[in-house]
């Protein structure tokens, strides 16, 4: 009886290790990387000040468009997320007055459900363990490769270095919700183009003030990350509206990356009642005009805020104009940027895309293609330390098998 236990034991501990080891091989086997030597930081600065809604004169209630762009259904195979097919929520959205509705699975394209002219090739990638995700546009296939553990801003980099050589531009994902997201990393990460806002239960955004700070300009959208359409509390809780003439891929590219949107929080009105919720989305407080005169930087909505809030660098409050449906602020030459958030009595929160400093002779906008170098020697010294750990893994595996008897 004593060697059955004995062997037992010796089976299960073995099992336990083993498994640890393998998940130890797998960490090291997907940390290679190459080590960054980082664009230093540098606020924004020229002549000119970037109005992202200059496209915007004269603008008709028609060409408004809402969005979501981060929304996930039901695929083929056993591994899901949603219970729900492109169709159907699809569907849901309609229901809402959603007009761009746009399917981003984990590492899957998937084809819009009944229109192929509406087609927009996004899926969201990544599998770590960390959540730190991205919404990659304009791909042709789904890049697979993703650290378990990305936690070097190096790693995060390359994965950025990678889906920008082979796509039209990134999203970073939910940044309140992704381990180790710091300020140290933002103001180094480069070569995204879109800011996914409003992540968690902040409505500050201050992950994406130190980006902006450190010259790294990019615009905001704030999406439901859907999973349960079904669900009032997580459907129609943030949205995007965009001044855009169509629906259509090439339109959406367009806007997207030259700022002519704002992006919003939405209560869940009715808190369970679908029929209030229907009915309070169809009347949502909403931009009448935003731009740039000269350096003053103005704002009108349709209904009284609360509040309305111009942010600058490091996330300070620059004004804060009370009770009222319009605001403006000069921008002082120290200002390298500034956004605007207003907040409603009902929770309803709107966010402005950024109007920044830059030489408008030199670029369109203030964004800056990454400019970050390899530094060979720390990347071979790196590399040989995650194969040599991967190596002493093999070794540790192999030695448990067929050598080591624990009891």
């Amino acid at each position: 009886m004593k060697v059955f236990f004995r062997k037992t034991a010796n089976i299960l501990l073995k099992t336990v290790i083993g498994l640890v080891l393998i998940a130890l091989f797998a960490i090291f086997a997907t940390s290679i990387s190459p080590v960054y030597n980082f664009e230093e930081a540098k606020p924004f600065s020229g002549p000119d000040i970037f109005n992202p809604y200059a496209a915007l004169k004269g603008a008709d209630s028609v060409s408004w468009k809402r969005a979501n762009f981060h929304t996930h259904t039901r695929v083929k195979g056993i591994f899901n997320e949603c219970e729900y097919w492109p169709k159907e929520t699809d569907e849901a959205y309609r229901k809402f007055g959603y007009d761009i509705v746009t399917f981003s699975n984990h590492n899957e394209l998937t084809a819009h459900p009944y229109d192929t002219a509406l087609q927009v090739n996004v899926y969201e990638h990544g599998i770590n363990l960390f959540k730190y995700h991205k919404l990659v546009f304009g791909c042709r296939e789904v890049n697979r490769f993703d650290h378990l553990l990305p936690v070097l801003a190096s790693q995060k980099q390359f994965q950025l270095d990678l889906l920008g050589a082979e796509s039209d531009f990134i999203q970073m994902n939910h940044p309140l919700r992704t381990i180790g997201t710091c300020r140290a990393h933002m103001i180094r990460l480069s070569g995204y183009r879109i800011m996914e806002l409003d992540s968690g239960k902040s409505t500050e955004n201050e992950y994406w003030d130190w980006a902006l700070s450190a010259g790294r300009y990019s615009f905001g959208l704030a999406n439901d990350d859907l999973h349960y359409p079904d669900r009032t509390k997580k459907i129609a809780v943030r949205c995007n509206f965009l001044y855009c003439p169509s629906a259509k891929y090439e339109d959406i590219k367009k806007t997207l990356l030259s700022g002519g949107y704002y992006s919003m929080r939405v209560p869940d009105y009715g808190h369970g009642d679908w029929q209030v919720k229907y009915a309070k989305n169809k009347n949502l407080p909403y931009i009448r005009n935003i731009g740039l005169d000269s350096a003053t930087v103005f704002i009108a909505l349709s209904r009284t805020a609360d509040s309305i809030k111009f942010t600058g660098q490091d996330h300070t409050t620059l004004a804060v104009a009370r009770h009222t449906d319009r605001a403006h602020y000069d921008m002082k030459p120290q200002d390298p940027y500034v956004r605007v958030t207003a907040w409603f009595p009902e929770g309803e929160v709107i966010y402005s895309n950024p109007f920044a400093r830059y030489d408008a002779s030199v670029s369109e906008t203030p964004y800056r293609q990454p400019a970050h170098t390899v530094n060979i020697p720390l990347t071979v010294l790196f590399n040989l330390l995650v194969l040599a750990l991967c190596g002493g893994t093999v070794v540790l595996f192999h030695k448990l098998i067929f050598k080591w008897q624990i009891f």
